[in-house]
């Protein structure tokens, strides 16, 4: 997969992409990034890229031109369409639903923005779509960009020494990720919980099935309110919900204080 990313900072995207998934990403041939300035695009001495907007106010405007030229340079610099997609607060929310279709493009160009932000003739023109990582307000759009750019190497088949990885993250099946535990097995911070050193296999997973969901209930409860669950599911966050109400009547044993009720 090759991503372009449209940037006054190329290098700080390319430092980001250098460490860690991303970068193995990168080594093992899974992905590409590729930064265009669109100061290299301008023209006159100054190498202008912005200018006052019109109506008045704070702050400027970056220009059309550049930031065209630097779109079509990006785009002719591989093979095939490229989906381009502005890092912007007025876009969509960022999800993983949103990444694993991003994952699934061939190209993306990343644009990112400074400023007040860009004129909004070029975003009509070039932009297929506008994304958010949230709602707050960063300096550019290369922070937001890098976020996007690790979160789709992640889903690169082979990006992972334990492909199992991805799938467990949090919000693949829609729900919060369950609690991990490693050595020791006793510490002073509370022992791991017995299931997870049963060895039965269809426990441990129905366990970390039921944290899950009871996580999500707690943390993130509108990722439930749309979501039907099934009745096994329903069954094991009414069993988590038990534990929680006998953890707040202080009843709980030392096990379920700490994750919640063992299942059999």
């Amino acid at each position: 997969m090759r991503i372009d990313v449209v940037s006054l900072f190329p290098e700080f995207v390319a430092q980001c992409a250098g460490f860690g998934v991303v970068g193995r990403a990168i080594e093992r041939g899974l992905l590409s990034i590729h930064g265009t300035n669109p100061r290299d695009h301008a023209e006159g001495n100054y190498r202008r890229v912005d200018d006052r907007p019109f109506g008045g106010g704070p702050g400027m405007v970056m220009l059309i031109d550049p930031l065209r030229r630097a779109i079509e340079t990006a785009r002719s610099a591989g093979e095939g369409p490229a989906h381009v997609v502005y890092m912007s607060p007025q876009g969509r929310r960022l999800d993983q639903e949103t990444v694993r279709r991003l994952a699934a493009e061939p190209r993306l160009i990343l644009l990112c923005g400074r400023y007040e932000g860009v004129d909004e003739r070029l975003i009509q023109a070039e932009v297929d779509e506008e994304i958010s990582i949230g709602d707050y307000v960063l300096s550019g759009g290369e922070l937001a960009a890098a976020v996007v750019i690790d979160a789709i190497a992640r889903l690169q088949d082979g990006a992972l020494n334990d492909a199992e990885s991805a799938v467990q993250d949090s919000f693949e099946d829609g729900l919060l990720d369950c609690p991990h535990y490693t050595r020791p097995v006793d510490h002073p911070l509370g022992a791991v919980p017995e299931v997870l050193l049963s060895g039965d296999h269809a426990k441990i997973a129905r366990w970390r099935r039921m944290q899950s969901l009871g996580r999500t209930a707690e943390r993130r409860p509108d990722l439930l309110e749309a979501r039907v669950l099934s009745k096994a599911d329903a069954k094991l966050l009414a069993q988590y919900r038990e534990g929680a109400a006998a953890r707040e009547s202080g009843a709980a044993t030392s096990d379920t204080a700490t994750a919640g009720p063992e299942i059999g």
